[in-house]
């Protein structure tokens, strides 16, 4: 039974509520008599600990409209969700019940009843049963029954489902979660365990170590990419997050590649492709002696292969295409993703990024010529990096001027520059990369070179026509390390660490390779890449500005203190399992440790590298470590997208600030209101929440910059991805740069139309050393109609320039000068991309 006061349902006197019946198909297709303190009661029974925060009444008022006579006990529980997430935007204690309600929804399709609570033993018993289950279908590997279920099911700790909020349940049970005749028979807590057991297979001690791995996951401290969720434990697993080819100019090769495409893609592996070898458009072809047509056509039939491909029936198929600033087909790569043109030449369901020489970059800035070639007359140049390179393209720029080179054409470096900005800015694409970085501070440069980034620019690895790089992803939630008193729990940042790069080793061993090029790369360089999310969590709870000196302290810290961390975990590791094979010439095994590398790239760029941060921790240890037991795996770091994994933590994705403050989400799972519960929780303490406040922010689009009555501290502390200097933002990334020997998914974040500004977000991001960077988020300059706000008070619509909604924020205005992008950039008519893409989950 309930108290009277969450009883008053419907707008009705409680005795005619009580008196309220309808009729519900039970499962078995009997009709039973429910009342409205029947609903109260299955509510109130997930509010515990919310009591004061929830309002049972509107969720009871809301549920009232969807209900009718012979409305079926899933459809009933499945409206008891949806009228609790209409109400998260007041409150995310909200967003908490309605998990709670989802969880005993999977609860009563596994066990059979609605829990008032859940019942732990009835919960064990479901895991025990699942794990049989997915074996007897052939779903889970056999060795899963090789573990002592019984063990495992007693080290479940149901508690951790309070841990997930309603978007992090939702897309588990939609996405992860495995489902027998359309009904899950995993539990959330049986999921994470499974997931701990499928990567523990190979342990000695299986048992303890699955154990281990369960209690880091489930309290979400680290959690592992989208392909090890959806694939561990099961008959193929495939682990690994992304996949890099390198495409030789041989027809066999091109239609092979295109082949590995489409396996890697099925195996929910995102796929990078380096085209750069493939000779242009005009060079002749000896075999059949007829001009090539370049490699325009070969990149549709990529893209067309990806569209087709549907990964591990959870999300489309996604790749991207690299290609060098010297190639002669540049020009129209860049045009690829363009909405007007030729369609048999576009691209518009792949991705595109550039690989950019620091002689190029040179020459934009003293406008001088840059010479485009066709690859099979200069073959040395894709092989090349650094000085060298540079040497070797003069020498080729001066035998096309003495005419010993067929195909080839001059440019203003300059002029490219400023149209790759424009296809940047008007498509998303290219993303722009950087060749001599990635190969430079690679620690592998002894075995190879770098022709490319992955799907998310964060992956910097070696590929040839032998080895397809392989790289095994998960993210370390920052948001778990903040304690009460804002310290930083590095005891537990460390253990955690220290679990996660065993799990990410194991990767490697017991994954499934969709093709034998990538088990021949992974098995030999067993590259891993740690990440970081919930990066703005932590500095919200430390109550620290994300553009402020302070938090760039705090991320350059962060990020230093799970390096030494990683670093260290995986030589310990290869004191008890070995070195990797190539470790022997690497820059691990020369002493050279990933914060050395700056000096080199510095070095060998002529120029000077800017530089953040300082070094807090004795590095001797993990150099001693390294010199007496050496590196388990070639690669330990990269910050990769988190998309979905940081969906089902409740954290912000990777290392980036916070898109809006309220406002709609949207991805395959469905559509989910935000809101940013730190702020709100500051509301709250200063008495400033309430209907009025929470229409503010709508109107503002999720910005508080505007709004009269909040201290300019709350603002500072609150400014939303738009607001904040994208020069700061960069030397935030290339501070925690000098720490990882991959690279950072960095998403460039761009209000206005200054083509200046653009060139100098770049120019800046190359100059600080910067590997890499993704995508480039435009704002749109006018608004939604918001449906949900007073016509009478704040217009049908609301259309209104940005600084109106930015307050007197200098940074904010600064991004407003309304210049123009040159003149290719009249052609304009569309922002960047889509920052909430449905389809893109990225790689993680």
């Amino acid at each position: 039974m309930v108290d009277n006061q969450n009883v008053r349902a419907f707008g009705h006197l409680q005795d005619e509520q009580i008196a309220f019946q309808f009729l519900v198909q039970d499962q078995f297709g009997k009709e039973v008599a429910y009342s409205a303190r029947d609903i109260a009661q299955m509510i109130t029974s997930s509010i515990t600990g919310y009591e004061t925060h929830v309002d049972v009444d509107k969720i009871l008022k809301h549920v009232q409209q969807g209900l009718f006579d012979g409305i079926t006990a899933h459809e009933l529980e499945k409206l008891l969700v949806l009228s609790t997430v209409q109400f998260i935007e007041l409150d995310n204690a909200y967003s908490y019940v309605a998990s709670r309600l989802l969880l005993r929804h999977m609860y009563h399709q596994i066990v059979g009843t609605w829990p008032d609570s859940l019942n732990a033993q009835e919960y064990k018993t479901a895991f025990v049963k699942g794990i049989k289950l997915g074996v007897e279908m052939s779903r889970f590997d056999k060795k899963m029954l090789d573990y002592d279920l019984d063990f495992l099911s007693d080290h479940l700790n149901i508690a951790y489902d309070d841990l997930l909020q309603y978007l992090g349940m939702q897309t588990l049970y939609t996405r992860y979660l495995k489902k027998h005749e359309q009904k899950v028979f995993e539990l959330p807590q049986a999921f994470w365990m499974r997931i701990a057991m499928g990567l523990a297979l190979h342990e000695k001690d299986k048992n303890q170590k699955a154990v281990e791995f369960y209690n880091t996951i489930a309290q979400l401290h680290f959690v592992p990419s989208t392909p090890t969720l959806l694939h561990a434990g099961l008959t193929r697993a495939q682990l690994s997050s992304c996949y890099l080819t390198f495409v030789d100019d041989d027809l066999t090769h091109i239609f092979k590649c295109i082949g590995d495409n489409a396996q890697m893609s099925k195996w929910s592996g995102g796929v990078a492709n380096d085209w750069s070898a493939l000779r242009a458009t005009g060079a002749f072809i000896k075999s059949i002696n007829i001009p090539s047509q370049g490699t325009i056509p070969f990149l549709k039939v990529a893209n067309d292969t990806t569209a087709a491909i549907n990964r591990s029936g959870s999300r489309r198929g996604a790749v991207v295409a690299y290609m060098e600033t010297w190639h002669y087909d540049f020009e129209e790569f860049l045009d690829l993703r363009r909405n007007t043109g030729d369609e048999r030449r576009r691209t518009h369901d792949m991705n595109t990024a550039a690989w950019v020489p620091d002689l190029f970059m040179k020459r934009v800035s003293t406008d001088e010529e840059w010479t485009l070639f066709s690859p099979e007359e200069v073959p040395e140049l894709h092989e090349m990096y650094g000085q060298d390179f540079e040497k070797k393209y003069v020498e080729y720029e001066q035998l096309a001027r003495a005419g010993k080179i067929k195909l080839y054409k001059f440019i203003s470096a300059k002029q490219l520059w400023r149209k790759m900005l424009t296809r940047l800015f008007e498509t998303g694409h290219p993303w722009i990369t950087f060749k001599d970085s990635c190969n430079i501070r690679s620690p592998q440069d002894h075995v190879g070179v770098i022709h490319s980034s992955n799907l998310c620019t964060e992956i910097t690895l070696n590929t040839s026509r032998e080895e397809t790089a392989v790289c095994n992803l998960g993210s370390i939630n920052l948001s778990k390390f903040i304690q009460d008193d804002k310290q930083i729990n590095l005891s537990l940042l460390q253990s955690t660490v220290k679990t996660a790069i065993r799990m990410l080793d194991n990767v490697i061993d017991l994954n499934f390779y969709p093709v034998k090029e990538g088990e021949v790369s992974n098995l030999r360089h067993r590259p891993i890449g740690l990440g970081l999310m919930g990066l703005q969590d932590a500095l919200y709870q430390l109550d620290v500005a994300f553009d402020s000196p302070e938090a760039l302290h705090y991320s350059d810290m962060l990020a230093e203190n799970v390096s030494f961390y990683a670093i260290l975990a995986s030589s310990e590791l290869a004191k008890e399992r070995g070195a990797y094979s190539s470790f022997k010439g690497s820059k691990w095994d020369r002493g050279i440790l990933p914060m050395d590398t700056l000096d080199m790239l510095e070095k060998e760029r002529g120029t000077a590298i800017k530089r953040f941060g300082k070094v807090t921790q004795d590095w001797s240890v993990v150099r001693s470590s390294i010199k007496k037991y050496g590196m388990r795996n070639s690669n330990t770091m990269a910050i990769a997208p988190t998309a979905t994994i940081s969906n089902i933590s409740g954290c912000l994705p990777c290392i980036e600030p916070i898109y809006k403050n309220l406002y709609v989400k949207s991805n395959s799972s469905g559509d989910f209101t935000v809101i940013n519960p730190y702020l709100l929780d500051d509301l709250k303490k200063l008495g400033l929440w309430s209907e009025q406040m929470r229409d503010q922010i709508k109107y503002y689009d999720g910005s508080v910059q505007s709004i009269d009555e909040i201290p300019q501290s709350i603002k500072d502390k609150y400014k939303t991805a738009f607001e904040l200097d994208p020069f700061t933002l960069i030397g935030m990334t290339a501070s925690r740069g000098k720490w990882i020997d991959q690279s950072q998914s960095h998403n460039v974040f761009l209000q206005g139309t200054s083509g200046k500004l653009l060139h100098d977000i770049y120019t800046y991001a190359w100059q600080c050393g910067m590997k890499t960077t993704y995508y480039l988020r435009s704002l749109g300059a006018s608004q939604i109609e918001k449906s949900t706000l007073d016509a009478k008070k704040y217009g049908f619509t609301q259309v209104r320039s940005y600084d109106q909604a930015a307050g007197n924020d200098q940074n904010s205005q600064s991004l407003m000068k309304n210049e123009k992008l040159e003149e290719d950039n009249k052609e304009i008519k569309t922002k960047a991309c889509a920052i909430l893409d449905p389809d893109c989950e990225s790689c993680q």
